[in-house]
């Protein structure tokens, strides 16, 4: 890496996510913060985003080593809202059911909130990115057999985008990498913020 650039760290254990950075160009290191999503309970789908994503950036800081204490850590949290209702991921298959009964022939916006920590520069930026997501109308059949593939169960509003449940979703208004986990042209953008030239980045891929 060059030394003019510091190590970017993803607090998160999405492999959808580390897929767009690596897709994108960047070699990030994965640090999971296994922050407890139960602490923080907001109503609004924005607010609570952002503060997931804050919240798990700054566990991962903790723990990290001297070497990387100018890394940019890069925090994510993604819920489905619908109809006014949040949505995270449900807990078994039962509520995942339910989930796309309601899903389906329906609209939600998927949220995913970015947190950007700049160790070296003190610097962070925290924003949230929306996108429609519009819903097939799939039978109950359809729904089971999707249930069974286990993918609902451990994905923001009970589907994968990149997986089986793209065969489910009719329209998206928006970002699209934004309803994989995690908006590129918003990262882009943040990174510009802070100062950054996106594609100085390709050359540790390269």
């Amino acid at each position: 890496m060059r030394v003019d650039l510091p190590q970017l760290v993803l607090a998160s254990a999405s492999p959808a996510r580390l897929r767009l950075l690596q897709t994108a160009g960047f070699s990030p290191q994965v640090r999971v913060s296994d922050f407890d999503e139960s602490q923080v309970q907001l109503s609004h789908p924005e607010a609570l985003v952002n503060q997931l994503a804050t919240a798990k950036a700054e566990m991962v800081i903790q723990s990290l080593e001297t070497d990387l204490a100018h890394a940019l850590v890069l925090g994510c949290d993604s819920v489905l809202a619908v109809d006014g209702e949040i949505h995270g991921k449900p807990k078994d298959s039962t509520e995942a059911i339910a989930r796309w009964q309601r899903l389906r022939g329906n609209c939600g916006e998927l949220y995913t909130g970015h947190a950007l920590i700049d160790l070296g520069r003190s610097t962070r930026i925290v924003r949230a990115q929306v996108t429609q997501v519009y819903f097939a109308h799939i039978s109950d059949r359809t729904i089971e057999a999707y249930v069974r593939t286990q993918e609902p169960l451990k994905c923001a509003g009970a589907f994968a985008l990149e997986g089986y449940g793209g065969l489910f979703v009719e329209k998206i208004v928006g970002c699209h990498s934004n309803v994989i986990g995690l908006s590129l042209p918003l990262f882009r953008q943040m990174l510009e913020q802070i100062g950054y030239e996106v594609t100085n980045f390709w050359e540790t891929s390269l």
